[in-house]
């Protein structure tokens, strides 16, 4: 059984950080393209930031310079430290692991960790 596990969410004040982790079970998760996602309430799922399964990182405009996507192979996990956290970053940050084959595309899913980030 495929399983993406989030945590790190929470209240932070504005300029705060937060550093989201998730952990992955039943993949090779190497071989996986990860990314974090967000939803915030009334608007609909956005990319914020990938990390190939080579290493090679991207971010949407809005984030960059202030988080951080990485990886470790090893621990199947995936991290986004998240710095000068502002109020439109408040959203349900989710994981999402993605692989391509020639037949079948597979993808999963976290459940969501909730970050807000109000004074």
């Amino acid at each position: 059984q495929v399983q993406l596990v989030e945590s790190g969410g929470g209240l932070v004040q504005p300029g705060g950080s937060l550093r989201l982790s998730c952990v992955a079970s039943g993949i090779i998760f190497s071989t996986y393209n990860v990314a974090w996602y967000r939803q915030a309430a009334g608007k609909q799922r956005e990319l914020v930031a990938t990390i190939i399964s080579g290493g090679n990182t991207n971010y949407i405009d809005s984030v960059k310079g202030r988080f951080t996507i990485s990886r470790d192979n090893a621990k199947k996990m995936v991290y986004l430290q998240m710095n000068s956290l502002k109020p439109e970053d408040t959203a349900v940050y989710y994981c999402n692991a993605i692989k391509n084959t020639d037949s079948i595309k597979f993808i999963y899913w976290g459940q969501g960790t909730q970050v807000t980030v109000s004074s």
